[in-house]
């Protein structure tokens, strides 16, 4: 199917977008077929979120999804149609995990904080999608899963996310079970920073999301890449990096102003350079 006859099929944008107050908030719009992650979804994702990168007014990005579930995974159908071609679907199956691994970069090298708003399963790709999130927060019914086991097809681009935010042992186990996990189990692995009843989501999100879009742009920014640049490096090494970002985040004028207006209390006036 082309794009514009998915389009057609959808009859209605596949993602949406709303800004205010430099929150950026967008939500995966196939609610009949759970968010799953069809090619023109993750170009669109990652297009979008590349987009946002560069857009000075924005300072946090929320992820959600329409219907009744946040993303599960991957769309399956659209894998399967693709062994009709002559190598078996070997082409399109390699595009779709580099689109996968592309749009999850994209999000880790966002320098605007991103936060996963997860109302319902997030399975597989739709795990990865939570894992490869800054943070997290997740309603009481919500379910996590990688069970590509289950179905012959290892979750192993999941893994990739799932390994660096929980213990190699829980990774593991969600890997080699497939099994179902509750949101209270999620947060207790640290895949989620927080589990609330449904009715309190949206608050929660905005609180958190407006919490981090009062701070520098500029110091987040630098935080967030010193994050993930120090998580790959050997000790001496990420010790040597994060005392040279930090020598040239004083540098900056915010750090220059914040650290005045903590010294004079009052509140700092940010120009995010």
């Amino acid at each position: 199917m082309s794009e514009a006859a998915a389009r057609t099929a959808e009859a209605e944008p596949l993602l949406l977008r709303e800004d205010k107050g430099g929150v950026a908030r967008l939500t995966m719009n196939r609610p009949k077929q759970r968010n799953a992650l069809s090619e023109e979804l993750m170009r669109a994702l990652t297009a979008e979120i590349g987009a946002i990168a560069a857009d000075p007014s924005i300072r946090v990005v929320v992820l959600g999804g329409a219907g009744p579930a946040f993303c599960a995974g991957h769309d399956l159908k659209e894998l399967t149609a693709a062994r009709s071609g002559a190598d078996r679907g070997r082409a399109f199956f390699a595009r779709t995990m580099q689109l996968c691994s592309t749009l999850m970069q994209t999000i880790v090298n966002c320098p605007k904080p991103v936060i996963a708003r997860v109302h319902g399963i997030a399975t597989a790709a739709g795990c990865q999608l939570v894992a490869s999130c800054d943070l997290a927060i997740a309603v009481e019914e919500a379910k996590f899963a990688t069970p590509g086991v289950n179905i012959g097809l290892f979750c192993s681009t999941p893994m990739v996310a799932l390994s660096r935010n929980v213990t190699r042992k829980h990774a593991m186990e969600m890997l080699l079970t497939g099994e179902m996990i509750s949101a209270t189990r999620a947060h207790e692995m640290g895949l989620v920073n927080r589990v609330v009843a449904a009715e309190a989501l949206d608050a929660e999100v905005a609180q958190l999301a407006d919490l981090i879009a009062s701070k520098s742009a500029l110091t987040v920014s630098i935080g967030k890449k010193a994050f993930y640049e120090q998580l790959e490096k050997p000790l001496a090494d990420a010790y040597a990096y994060a005392s040279e970002v930090m020598v040239t985040n004083m540098l900056a004028r915010d750090a220059e102003e914040g650290i005045g207006a903590f010294i004079e209390k009052r509140d700092p006036k940010w120009e995010d350079r």
